[in-house]
């Protein structure tokens, strides 16, 4: 079994600002020559994270509502008093989606569904360069 492991920037705005990084992790599986396996896709830090959604306006709108609901941005938060950055909300919302996504492709392909497109979220209050990571598995 093969293992290789690469790397791409993406510029945020912060603030659960969302970005369809699918062209990109295609990419990378397409010509890493391995044709069968799976795609781990991490973002290091904690205050963002990976998943998958239908990329649409309609979802770009009601994610970010639905953290707002349930991890408001403007409440108060110890990791606030702790370091006095003001995004103890974007830490609580990057641990509850999580750092990764993986994903099997076959004939060098991705194996994602019609509707279904891997995103970037950046929940930190600023935006940021962030660097994802795709390490490919397979033969």
């Amino acid at each position: 079994m093969a293992v290789k492991t690469f790397s791409f920037a993406v510029e945020t705005k912060g603030f659960t600002d969302i970005i369809d990084i699918t062209p990109r992790v295609s990419q990378i599986v397409s010509e890493s020559g391995i044709m069968e396996g799976s795609a781990l896709v991490f973002v290091p830090g904690s205050t963002a994270g990976i998943t998958t959604i239908e990329y649409e306006p309609g979802l770009l709108k009601d994610y970010p509502e639905f953290f707002e609901r349930i991890i408001p941005s403007n409440k108060r938060y110890s990791h606030d008093d702790t370091w006095h950055d003001g995004n103890g909300f974007s830490h609580v919302r990057a641990a509850l989606q999580g750092a990764s996504f993986t994903v099997p492709f076959s004939a060098g392909k991705l194996l994602l569904g019609t509707w279904q497109q891997i995103i970037l979220v950046d929940f930190d209050n600023r935006g940021r360069s962030r660097r994802v990571i795709v390490q490919i598995n397979g033969e």
